[in-house]
């Protein structure tokens, strides 16, 4: 069984069209969504709708989780939370509906799959985690494996019961250790924050062979860029999509 597993989608709708054209090219049929499918990009709807339309479940992210009362936007740093006000005016009462109705944590294929931090934390990003509390979390958590989204960028975490070791999920294939756990960060669909590649970022996770492959996906993204600068986003969003603005 191979699940394609995203994250940060952010309303890009290019980017994700593009990424679906590469998982139907690799006759990829399962796939799951590790939140914030809105926020930053100009097609919020678009990018649920076609979600629901493949039947690509999803998780909550903290964008859509500001969507649903004021008090929620207490974590975003002014520019970001500029950014979601914009979402705010892009999206109906009926998605917001369906926006509170999301889980904060799915188990797929056996691998539980969160937008920020195991079990099922929103907020919390990978890297602002210690040593310490990984290895506990890792310890105490049902499924061997867990995929994580929020940074935007790509990283594993390894525990072999004694040692805990942490590197950047690079582009190819990562064999997984049967007899290790780990959590892995898929990076981002539609906000790259990689350095020098703004590619889309996606990973298969192949529960046979035992592995993860992370997917780039090339895209033209000065459409979506200008939209966003259109409609007020602050500029640093649409820079990361790599076009020079």
């Amino acid at each position: 069984m191979r699940l394609a597993v995203l994250s940060d989608i952010h309303g890009n709708l290019d980017a994700l069209r593009a990424v679906l054209a590469d998982m139907d090219a690799q006759d990829l049929t399962r796939a799951v969504s590790l939140g914030d499918v809105i926020g930053y990009g100009p097609d919020p709807e678009a990018c649920l709708a076609l979600l629901r339309e493949r039947g690509i479940p999803t998780v909550m992210g903290n964008h859509e989780h500001a969507m649903l009362r004021e008090s929620h936007k207490r974590w975003f740093n002014p520019q970001s939370r500029q950014a979601v006000e914009i979402t705010e005016t892009l999206i109906g009462a009926a998605t917001r509906e369906a926006l509170a109705a999301l889980p904060t944590s799915l188990v797929v294929a056996g691998v539980r799959c969160v937008h920020g931090y195991p079990p099922d934390n929103l907020h919390l990003y990978l890297h602002a985690v210690d040593d310490g509390r990984l290895e506990q979390t890792l310890a105490h958590m049902d499924e061997p494996l867990c995929f994580v989204g929020h940074t935007h960028d790509l990283a594993w975490v390894r525990w072999d019961g004694g040692q805990l070791t942490r590197g950047v999920l690079a582009p190819g294939v990562l064999a997984l250790d049967p007899d290790c756990r780990y959590l892995l960060n898929v990076g981002s669909v539609g906000q790259p924050r990689d350095d020098f590649d703004t590619t889309s970022k996606y990973v298969v996770y192949d529960a046979g062979a035992q592995t993860c492959e992370v997917r780039r996906v090339a895209y033209d993204a000065g459409p979506v860029a200008e939209r966003m600068l259109a409609q007020g986003v602050p500029e640093t969003f649409a820079r990361r999509l790599g076009t020079g603005h």
